[in-house]
């Protein structure tokens, strides 16, 4: 191996916790005035339920939704705000969480709320239900946001102008 080759391998080998650190780093929080309303049309649906077949029902929903509006992030902003037995939707693994038994298509559920990413739909875990139920915030999807409280969430985005929805 040249000296090229052997420092090209040592900073690769360097970098590598650094990666680690990156891919398992918790969701940003999110303040609640961060939140804006840049769309004309908002939406936040509420996502509180335990329910995987009520849950893939709202997203399906937004799907709808969003193509009502050309899916164009621009004409319409739709944020999922999740709280409770809603959360376990957004995360990577249920070990350790009440509902580790459950036989949750986790993976599935990953891919359709990434694609949902594409049409500026954004998704907030609440805070409250991360210390309470004492879940690891390294265990969410890293394209969630947490905010300080789900309900406090969904009413700052009502009095922001977003309409409300929650999928029975």
């Amino acid at each position: 191996m040249d000296r090229r080759g052997f420092f090209r391998l040592a900073g690769l080998l360097a970098s590598v916790p650094f990666i680690n650190k990156i891919a398992e780093a918790s969701p940003p929080k999110v303040k609640m005035e961060d939140i804006k309303k840049d769309a004309k049309i908002a939406v936040v649906y509420h996502c509180d339920f335990p329910q995987e077949a009520r849950f893939k029902a709202m997203l399906g929903n937004i799907r709808n939704h969003l193509s009502v509006y050309d899916n164009d992030p621009f004409r319409i902003k739709i944020v999922v705000v999740a709280h409770g037995a809603g959360v376990k939707f957004f995360m990577k693994d249920l070990s350790g969480s009440p509902w580790e038994t459950e036989g949750i298509k986790i993976d599935e559920l990953y891919q359709t709320e990434k694609d949902l990413l594409a049409y500026g739909v954004e998704f907030y875990i609440c805070n409250i239900t991360l210390q309470r139920l004492r879940l690891d915030a390294n265990k969410l999807h890293e394209f969630t946001k947490i905010v300080p409280s789900g309900v406090g969430a969904i009413g700052d985005l009502q009095s922001k102008g977003f309409a409300y929805i929650k999928v029975q």
